[in-house]
């Protein structure tokens, strides 16, 4: 056999094997994923039956909800608060086994592997959810499986009234060919960094994604600088999660400073600093107000730092009716602005001649 005979050989024989061990990855995530939605529709199933036992209905699901949710995190971790309790409950309720049968399965009411589509994921049915007539429900859900639509493509469609909009229109082919514009599907492999499958498998999450180096970079520096300042600052979390409705947001850094009792929150910008990063800080310090903090901690802080190319940018972030506290006592315990910017600068030019290969201290 010549060489170029073999190297043909070879990679005829590469692209089998590639092409075996995709598709075992695929069916493995998609297997996780449908595990994790049965397991979801069972769960909502259990406490709808027991809420029918119940004498006084309203109260009573009301407790069992709160105690469920109190046992099942302490026993699974995440992913059951009331809400996602709630949420399972909504899931059962709204796909009955006959909503999703595939016309060629059997219509077997002891088997759940019957009733929900493995091609969808928890987002999508979250998703599929609020769609409330159940004729349009059933369409987008098809629709989606159909044209392979991510969760976003998914929601943009719900959004803008496709299913209205496909039915009123005269040129339908025009209608439909606008949703293959919008970037690609279902991703098999995504799956499996979804933050509800992660928690479903108690594994942590992978943030290293989430980050580019020069962020990942910045974002240490400012670890090890809040740290080593000495001002009671403590550790808390990296790229915290927070769901709302279904949409996960990341905070960069999350600390606890014990000397003021309160949480401080840190989100990095490379780039230009824009009212939607404000107002979104302003919603991850609401949220810690409403969510996580207790009811003898001081007011939440966030901290915005923007490094731009040419100009470093640091911004506190405090409620309106907080900022009193913030001006008398916060600052005697918080870099300043200007120590933050100084602390910002070098740490980018340190790392951009690390990149180069300089490994040079700054002074």
């Amino acid at each position: 056999m010549t060489r170029d005979n073999a190297i043909i050989s070879v990679d005829a024989t590469y692209r089998s094997i590639k092409a075996i061990l995709e598709k075992a990855r695929k069916s493995a995530y998609r297997a996780v994923n449908f595990a994790m939605v049965q397991a979801y529709w069972n769960v909502g199933r259990v406490i709808v039956e027991d809420e029918q036992k119940g004498e006084v209905k309203a109260e009573y699901g009301k407790f069992l909800i709160k105690e469920l949710s109190r046992k099942l995190t302490q026993d699974f971790g995440k992913g059951f608060s009331q809400q996602n309790l709630r949420n399972f409950r909504q899931f059962y309720i709204t796909f009955p086994i006959r909503h999703a049968v595939s016309s060629e399965l059997k219509k077997d009411e002891n088997e759940i592997r019957y009733a929900l589509r493995s091609e969808l994921s928890w987002t999508h049915y979250r998703l599929l959810m609020r769609v409330e007539k159940e004729s349009v429900r059933i369409f987008y859900m098809e629709e989606c499986i159909q044209n392979n639509w991510n969760t976003r493509q998914l929601e943009r469609q719900i959004n803008s009234f496709y299913y209205e909009r496909l039915l009123s229109s005269k040129n339908k082919g025009l209608v439909r060919r606008e949703t293959l514009d919008h970037g690609a599907g279902i991703q098999p492999e995504d799956m499996i960094k979804d933050p509800y499958v992660l928690e479903f498998l108690e594994l942590r999450e992978n943030t290293d994604y989430l980050e580019n180096d020069l962020e990942q970079g910045l974002i240490n520096k400012l670890h090890d600088f809040l740290l080593e300042l000495g001002k009671g600052f403590s550790f808390v979390a990296r790229q915290k999660r927070i769901t709302i409705d279904g949409d996960h947001f990341y905070i960069d850094l999350v600390f606890y400073n014990y000397i003021l009792k309160c949480f401080v929150l840190v989100d990095l910008k490379v780039g230009k600093l824009t009212h939607q990063d404000i107002g979104q800080m302003d919603f991850y310090v609401r949220y810690f107000e409403q969510e996580i903090k207790l009811p003898e901690d001081n007011p939440t802080i966030g901290l915005i730092l923007c490094a731009e190319k040419n100009e470093s940018m640091a911004k506190y972030t405090l409620l309106e009716d907080s900022k009193n506290i913030f001006a008398s006592k916060y600052k005697l315990y918080l870099p300043t602005e200007e120590e933050l910017i100084e602390e910002l600068e070098r740490g980018k030019r340190y790392l951009e001649l690390e990149m180069k290969g300089s490994h040079k201290d700054i002074e």
